[in-house]
């Protein structure tokens, strides 16, 4: 092409150049009006004051500016001469890059996202400001994407002209079935049924109250670990994320090792429990729990395992109860569990005094934080592969999201009592006073994990953004007894769900016994294996249950007889 053909597209090039540039930096201009409890996903942790003034270093974003002038300008000269190439999986498909005003749009717009993000990194701000201002950008860029808009999704006009409009038929359709659910499909839920396709290991309520039902499970083999093994899940998910088909459920494996399991289903939180406080969790459920566990099993103590905020719930409970002077409790084994929350990574840019007092005015005393606005905020911390993915799936294309367990359970949310969760708020996130010994008070007791001497395992994610690496392995420094940390690869639910069987991913292990103050450390002395921690771990876990005995008959013991299958009521209720 001429240079005097291109000139045209050349000055075209400028004009854009020059009004995004404005437009970026206006729009980092006014974060400091902005309410970062408006943004998508905040509804659960947002806090909502004001962000405070920022500023840019000038020399840092006139280099920014001069570097955007001229990919812009590549850009363009490029998109004259052949096909751009996009780097990016929202626009991999040919109809983007066989399209050149299309592939031109998803360019710039990548642009438009880098220099963005470029911004949030040179602002003059404090550590934690500065994480907001970048989570703000991730959250504008995501939504921003042109594949998330009919009109400008090149791939998605291609379907609709290819169906004859049938797709956009059916996205209305997803649409509107998705508005009377309350929440996005990411996978095909009428393939679900919970005790019948998940939830399905065998087993029976042995015991319920006002707060969990305690399932105990039919056993796999002949004789069993005198040593019952009791779960805690999270009490923000059903508990069926340890049990969701027989070949990834870590219920059914551990009865398949021996051990007689019970796990401890939360009831989905109503109207009724608006007062229900951390301390009552800690009484009514975990300790109930392991209570009647010991009872059911007959034996002297019981080997436990916590999950997330389950584990977080079982250490208070193990510290009331070294306070006590009661050794009902064995072993335990933290799975992306959190005890000492000096690094919380993402969750920690909502939280700060303002938000926590805000929360307590507003269901301190009573209420309730809905599931909903609970799973909304985590889905967010990942916009594009949890949010955006799915809205240009379901609604632009009309497609209907392949079936997956995990992601089934995910949209299963359940609520929080409002006392509860401001408790755990600021002793937690805020304050961090489960790690200063005797801060925390728990049923009267001074939480101290120093006196909960026992055998411990701990398991952590390598990629987990909910349960940073360092802040589960930080859980190495708190307890006295004997200890090992394991490390598996990705995230916080993928990482645990890793059945040997299907010999994926890999974790590491440091056999010194060294368990040095960081986890960086404690990875300079760390031996990488193939597959499934779950090996690992089911051999400690046998060291810890001492003799076999004969497998029992029936359900329960005395009192405690069947009450019903398994998986329970409690887990069908949905918010």
């Amino acid at each position: 092409m001429k240079d005097d053909a291109q000139q045209p597209w050349l000055d075209t090039a400028q004009q854009f150049q020059q009004t995004m540039t404005h437009t970026w930096a206006k729009a980092f201009e006014s974060f400091k009006n902005m309410d970062l409890g408006k943004l998508p996903g905040s509804m659960a942790m947002a806090s909502p004051s004001k962000m405070p003034d920022i500023k840019f270093p000038p020399e840092k974003l006139h280099q920014i500016q001069q570097d955007y002038t001229k990919e812009a300008n590549d850009i363009l000269m490029m998109s004259m001469q052949s096909k751009l190439e996009l780097k990016d999986r929202r626009f991999s498909s040919p109809a983007w890059t066989d399209n050149p005003m299309a592939a031109f749009t998803a360019a710039m717009y990548l642009l438009n996202s880098k220099t963005l993000a470029q911004m949030a990194e040179i602002v003059e701000a404090d550590d934690k400001t500065r994480a907001r201002v970048r989570f703000m950008v991730e959250q504008i860029n995501a939504a921003c994407a042109p594949s998330n808009f009919l009109a400008m999704n090149a791939d998605a006009l291609k379907t609709a002209l290819d169906s004859k409009g049938e797709s956009i038929a059916k996205g209305i359709k997803n649409l509107l079935q998705d508005m009377r659910q309350g929440h996005m499909s990411m996978t095909d839920e009428s393939l679900f049924t919970v005790g019948k396709n998940i939830a399905t290991t065998e087993g029976a309520v042995v015991f319920q109250n006002d707060y969990i039902q305690l399932i105990e499970y039919k056993p796999l083999t002949e004789k069993v670990y005198e040593k019952p093994f009791l779960l805690v899940p999270p009490s923000i998910n059903k508990y069926y994320i340890l049990d969701l088909q027989p070949a990834n459920s870590l219920i059914r494996y551990a009865v398949e090792q021996g051990h007689r399991t019970f796990v401890v289903s939360w009831r989905n939180p109503d109207a009724s429990m608006k007062q229900v406080t951390w301390d009552n969790f800690i009484e009514h459920a975990i300790l109930e729990a392991i209570r009647v566990t010991k009872e059911i099993s007959g034996a002297k103590s019981i080997n436990t395992l916590g999950f997330c905020v389950g584990g977080t719930m079982l250490s208070t409970a193990l510290a009331v109860l070294a306070a006590r002077g009661d050794t009902s409790v064995a072993s335990v084994t933290f799975l992306t569990t959190m005890v000492d929350f000096s690094d919380t990574g993402v969750l920690d840019l909502f939280i700060d005094d303002k938000f926590v007092e805000y929360r307590e005015k507003e269901m301190g005393k009573g209420g309730m934080m809905k599931g909903g606005d609970m799973a909304s905020t985590f889905s967010f911390l990942r916009p594009n592969d949890l949010v955006w993915n799915y809205v240009v799936g379901n609604y632009l294309k009309g497609e209907t999201p392949p079936p997956f367990d995990l992601l089934y359970w995910n949209a299963d949310s359940t609520n929080l009592p409002g006392p509860f969760y401001t408790w755990y708020l600021r002793n937690t996130y805020l304050e961090n006073n489960l790690s200063k010994p005797g801060k925390a008070v728990v049923l009267g007791e001074k939480v101290d994990f120093g006196k909960v001497n026992m055998p411990v395992y701990i398991y952590g994610s390598r990629e987990d953004h909910i349960v940073p690496i360092n802040g589960s392995y930080a859980t190495t420094q708190f307890f006295p007894g004997p200890t090992r940390f394991v490390m598996g690869a990705s995230g916080h639910i993928a990482g645990v769900i890793n059945p040997p069987a299907k010999n994926k991913r890999c974790y590491w292990t440091r056999d010194d016994g060294m368990l040095p103050k960081t986890h960086a450390e404690w990875s300079e002395g760390a031996v990488e294996h193939p597959g499934s921690w779950w090996t690992d771990w089911s051999n400690w876990l046998a060291s810890q249950s001492e003799k076999q005995i004969p497998a029992p008959k029936t359900y329960g013991k005395g009192k405690y007889k069947a009450i019903e299958p398994a998986p329970g009521s409690y887990v069908l209720v949905k918010v």
